[in-house]
């Protein structure tokens, strides 16, 4: 039987979490598999206004999104979700999805997945950032994501949607 280390209580501040470039977005991550026994991941994202996400479906996590600033329109299995700040979206696992942030200021969002295991598709797409704001360095190529992708039981079914 294999032991795993014990989880603790911590405060993560604001500006702390392994902060990375994923996507064009900002993400910090606040808490990992490896501190809640792979039960849940929890990223707090800065997206840009007008940003796309591709369509796209997870095949092990549910995913939800509590939104602290900003706006944006989720679209899930033929629904149309809009959200502003303290609004909470979920979208279930193996649900293709994608979402637009609105155009007049960047969205501030805090996504939780479940179980764990996003950080490790976003550190594997992302790069550092020696600084926390935007704009974002270039664009990552498609390949690349979509094989990182793959690796991490997430599948890119399309482009992001056009407004």
């Amino acid at each position: 039987m294999t032991q795993t280390a014990p989880v603790r209580p911590y405060v993560r501040g604001e500006a702390e979490g392994d902060t990375l470039w994923f996507l064009g977005n900002l993400v910090t991550i606040k808490t990992t598999g490896a501190e809640t026994r792979g039960r849940l991941t929890v990223a707090e994202f800065v997206n840009p206004p007008g940003f796309a996400a591709p369509l796209h479906r997870h095949l092990k996590e549910d995913e939800l999104f509590y939104l602290l600033s900003g706006t944006a329109r989720f679209r899930c299995d033929g629904e149309d979700l809009s959200a502003g700040p303290g609004d909470l979206v979920f979208l279930p696992v193996g649900l293709a999805h994608t979402f637009t942030v609105g155009p007049d200021e960047p969205l501030r969002v805090l996504q939780i997945t479940t179980p764990s295991g996003f950080e490790d598709f976003a550190a594997t797409v992302g790069e550092p950032a020696r600084e926390r704001r935007l704009p974002a360095p270039a664009p990552v190529d498609p390949t690349v994501l979509g094989h990182a992708a793959a690796q991490h039981a997430i599948e890119i079914l399309g482009p992001p949607p056009e407004e």
